[in-house]
């Protein structure tokens, strides 16, 4: 051996041994005590049994004589291979032999309380063997197993990378030389885990099965923030694995996973070809990181009870469902350091409305007790809820948009169960948190568990205390919000403040660690972007004043529409998918068409029909997903989903998975939560942006075993970086840099004084009837009254100051409840003028279409052609972990702007992908300014604004400037039109210059 390697046996594997036996009290043992017909060490197990039931034991000592020890022996593997049995279960629950029941695994107590139980918890013995002969001619063997009570549970193959082998020769081995069939290996009934483990990685797997054995990795991950990533940290002291046994393999943390977390999950599902049901089995070992937020939340509330909220950032591919079927388990009957159980009721909350029920499997995987969970389905209401919260039921699954109707029925309830509720302490873990938890919603969450006192024969004062303090973090409620894209507000409200002063997941597993794992794939690293090139002319010979947003929607949902438009794009993306992805994954790949509307999904469908039918394919099924009714161009004909695809809406998924259909069509259904492992490649046809882009783009990242799956994206309308930009935030850490403060939303009241729209005296008024036990008729009509008041004095603004009067409410209310749910804010006042405002905008139609001006048959696109603008494969490399709230005062209406529709189809005729000459460019910039220098309105602006509120109206102006300006550079003015991004870039170099040359022109005067 050479100089400074390690050797494999005699000093790695002996380290193992030395410490488990010198500071653990593991027994090693010979690998002659070794039974290999039962992959057990005899000799331990009647001594564990001795120990701990020797009356058991002597009364069938009495029955079975000298046959004693081969009884049990015979009888415990009868237990074990039986068709529902398992060396799991035996461990967990015992086995019967001749009705004594014999316990094999003493669990850890919850409490002290029973100094027996705690006392035959440490009588259980734990023993380590090396080179241990599994098969049956004795040839190959095994470096290490681990027995508790005499069962062999795990084992290890162990490499030393010094000696110029790593974990993947010891995957090798376990795929190529361990026969599955070996009573040691041998699934459900041998070692519960197998490791495969050199002096850097370790991966696992709990099922042999030759070449097609599964290894996952078991690395505690490197690096922390924007540095974490796979593998295993680095000590200058010792192996970078050492936290295997020196915390995996302790006693306590094997009782653990044995008793608390390994479970065997059964699925149930029909070959689509035969119809038979097929039933698979596997056994559920905790990743690391699944292991290590449950153990660290638990410590963690030990301390802090239900003081503390937790944001679980953890991402796709994480697996999640596990993550809080065991902690909603372990939550269930976890104690505090003093005894006393912290959480009377766990809920578990989803914003979807089919709740999954594989999250109650999982569940009912790890203990399967009556009475242990409920799932509140589509068919219970939210009495059903009320009364699973005021029962003896642990572990309550539900929707989100349940719990506003439970504070009504709270209120109403003459009995005295509000007091059995308030009394209570509850967990509730939020599946997905999303924005929905930072409105209304999530404040009928905490109003509903509130532990404040309601009486509600208070006056109106006393009432408004009690909203404010019923809104907030309460202290009888602690929530766990799962999510691998958290959102600013998410991080505000369940995120920690970290010694930087930014608000942080208490607990990360990055997407970049799951992509470097291979739990996930990269989506963005076979990235094809197209453009849609026209010219758009037209159609009539007057030319009217438009509103540039509301003309640019039009114009842009008509492309979209046009039937040339789509008839291009199908062919490209059939032709594609035939050429590029259908062969994939065993000719079963998929692929997801996501569309801009409801129409466009009908429209693309009849296409997708048309060219399908025109070329004779008939191996391309197609569904789509959308909700509602869409009504045919001529109105005559009306579609919905399940009238185009011939079948229920709830069957869309699962018929989708059968191997006929090839596409999902879908507007704004199944771009989050939706998880299809056959997706292969993603077609592109609407605008995405942020959270909602990583959510969309992630339904491709799933694996599909045993195939090697290569994820493809082909994006007709965005930009690569704008899509790498939106995954940046989330490819290893997020952190909120900046909060909200009262003052923000003081401003928005002092503006939404400023338009003297709402009577004081009608605040009041409307507050004293909402806040009555029974509102009147007559009361009602006062409401009518107040609301009606102040919409007429909206209606007698121009229709600018209307928008910007109805966006300023819609801020103030979604910023104060955000702020009550963060914040100590008590503000009387201010809750008066939430509530009557929140009324209001039900009130209120914010939705008048105005006096816009309607575009169809008024224009026409022709000479479409699709270009290939760009091919990336590098994939997701960018980490930008800082996120900011969406501030109150960031909200500024700018003044809409006017122009020609003939400037307007200019401005979207254009030739992009020209090289643009510096010299030209500069120049005619040069030129804007000199525009923007002599504009009155800029003018008298800078002479009465600070510089910051002059930008403001700066950057409204530019468009008017370019357009004034089109024959200096009609190209480059029309790139700088069509991209704001490029537009702010280029012309905020002249903010500073021309505010200051405004400011002293008016000096000198």
């Amino acid at each position: 051996m050479m100089r400074g390697q390690i050797n494999e046996r005699y000093e790695y594997q002996q380290e193992i041994i030395n410490h488990l036996v010198e500071e653990d009290g593991y027994v090693e043992r010979d690998h002659s005590n070794f039974d290999k017909k039962f992959a057990m060490d005899p000799e331990l197990l009647f001594q564990f049994l001795k120990d701990t039931q020797p009356e058991k034991l002597e009364e069938l000592t009495k029955q079975f004589k000298e046959d004693t020890e081969e009884t049990i022996i015979n009888t415990i593997n009868k237990c074990i291979l039986s068709k529902k049995g398992s060396l799991l279960s035996a461990l967990k629950h015992g086995v019967d032999v001749n009705n004594q029941h014999l316990t094999l695994l003493y669990s850890k107590p919850a409490t002290n309380f029973n100094p027996q139980l705690s006392k035959l918890y440490s009588e259980n013995i734990f023993s380590v063997m090396q080179e241990v002969y599994a098969d049956k001619e004795n040839k190959e063997r095994i470096d290490l197993v681990i027995f508790i009570n005499g069962f062999a549970t795990i084992s290890f193959e162990l490499k030393s990378n010094s000696q110029g082998q790593n974990y993947e020769d010891a995957i090798r081995q376990y795929r190529t030389t361990r026969d599955p069939k070996d009573r040691l290996f041998l699934f459900k009934a041998g070692c519960l885990v197998n490791f495969a483990m050199d002096t850097e990685e370790v991966y696992m797997t709990t099922q042999l099965a030759n070449e097609k054995t599964f290894f996952m990795p078991f690395n505690m991950g490197k690096g922390e923030g924007v540095n974490s990533g796979a593998g295993n940290p680095q000590f200058p002291d010792k192996y970078s694995v050492s936290y295997m046994w020196e915390d995996i393999l302790k006693k306590e943390t094997l009782v653990e996973l044995i008793t608390k977390f390994i479970f065997i999950e059964t699925k149930e599902n029909r070959d689509p070809l035969t119809g038979k049901r097929k039933v698979r089995q596997q056994l559920i070992f905790p990743r690391y990181h699944q292991l290590d937020v449950i153990r660290k939340t638990l410590a963690d509330l030990k301390i802090n009870k239900t003081s503390q909220n937790y944001l679980i950032q953890h991402s796709a591919g994480s697996g999640k469902t596990n993550s809080i079927a065991w902690l909603a388990h372990r939550l269930a009957s976890l104690h505090d350091n003093d005894n006393q159980i912290i959480f009377d009721n766990v809920i578990i909350m989803t914003d979807r409305v089919v709740v999954d029920r594989q999250l109650q499997k999982a569940i009912m995987g790890i203990e399967h007790k009556a009475g242990l969970i409920r799932v509140m389905d589509d068919r219970c209401t939210s009495e059903d809820l009320k009364l699973a919260l005021e029962s003896n039921t642990k572990i309550v699954v539900t929707t989100i948009q349940k719990f506003p109707y439970v504070v009504d029925l709270i209120k109403d309830d003459s009995n005295s169960s509000d007091v059995a509720l308030k009394d209570k302490k509850f967990a509730v873990i939020i599946d997905e948190a999303h924005s929905s938890t930072a409105g209304k919603d999530m404040m009928a969450v905490t109003e509903a568990l509130s532990s404040s006192d309601k009486f509600y024969e208070q006056d109106v004062q006393d009432q408004l205390v009690q909203e404010i303090e019923s809104s907030g973090k309460q202290k009888n409620v602690s929530m766990f919000a799962f999510t691998a894209t958290p959102k600013p507000t998410t991080l505000r409200l369940f995120g920690r403040l970290d010694k930087h002063g930014n608000y942080r997941a208490f607990h990360l597993y990055s997407m970049k660690q799951a992509i470097e794992e291979g739990f996930i794939l990269d989506v963005l690293a076979n990235y094809t972007t197209y453009q849609t090139y026209y010219e758009l002319n037209k159609e009539i010979a007057d030319d009217p004043e438009l509103k540039t947003a509301d003309a640019k929607r039009q114009i842009a949902q008509q492309i979209d529409l046009d039937d040339q438009n789509i008839a291009q794009r199908t062919k490209i993306i059939i032709d594609h998918f035939r050429e590029h992805v259908m062969s994939e994954l065993g000719n079963q790949a998929k692929a997801m068409v996501i569309m801009s509307s409801r129409k466009a999904a009908v429209k693309y469908r009849q296409a997708f029909e048309n060219y399908i039918n025109d070329h004779h394919y008939d191996d391309m099924g197609m569904l789509v997903a959308f909700s509602g009714k869409v009504n045919s161009d001529d109105n005559k004909e009306e579609f919905t989903e399940a009238s185009m695809n011939g079948l229920p809406e709830d069957r869309t998924a699962k018929e989708f998975n059968k191997s006929g259909y090839r596409f999902l069509l879908v507007a704004n259904k199944y771009q989050v939560g939706f998880d299809q492992p056959k997706l292969s490649a993603m077609y592109v046809i609407k605008k995405l942006r942020g959270v909602n882009a990583v959510q969309t783009l992630s339904r491709l990242n799933r694996i599909c075993p045993p195939y090697e799956k290569t994820p493809f994206v082909l994006d007709f309308v965005n930009d690569y970086k704008d899509i790498e930009a939106a995954f940046a935030p989330y490819y290893t850490t997020t952190l909120l840099a900046d909060t909200v403060n009262p003052q923000l939303v003081y401003n928005l009241v002092e503006k939404i004084d400023g338009f003297y729209i709402i009577d004081p005296q009608n605040v009041e008024g409307a507050n004293i009837i909402l806040h009555k036990a029974k509102i009147q008729s007559r009361d009602k009509k006062n409401l009518n009254f107040y609301f009606g008041a102040t919409e007429k004095k909206i209606e007698e603004l121009d229709e600018n100051s209307q928008r910007e009067v109805l966006t300023t409410l819609k801020h103030f209310v979604r910023c104060y409840e955000f702020l009550l749910q963060v914040s100590s804010l008590k503000d009387e006042e201010l809750q008066k003028l939430y509530n009557y405002v929140s009324y209001l905008m039900k009130y209120v139609n914010i939705s008048r279409p105005g006096q816009g001006y309607d575009l169809t048959g008024k224009i026409k696109a022709s000479k479409f052609t699709q270009k290939k603008t760009g091919q990336h494969v590098v994939g997701t490399k960018r980490s930008n972990p800082v996120v900011k709230l969406p501030m109150a005062d960031d909200v500024v209406l700018s003044e809409d702007k006017k122009k020609k529709l003939s400037a307007i189809i200019e401005e979207i005729n254009q030739t992009t992908g020209s090289n643009f000459d510096k010299d030209v460019a500069v120049k005619s910039m040069l030129q804007i300014r000199d525009l923007m220098m002599k504009s009155d309105n800029l003018r008298s602006s800078a002479e009465n604004n600070n510089e910051h509120d002059f930008e403001l109206s700066y950057f409204d102006h530019i468009d008017d400037m370019l357009i004034e300006g089109l024959e200096h550079n009609k190209d480059f003015f029309t790139l700088l039109l069509n991209n704001n991004d490029i537009k702010k870039e280029v012309l905020g170099t002249f903010a500073e210059e021309i505010y200051k040359s405004l400011r002293e022109s008016k000096v000198k005067q």
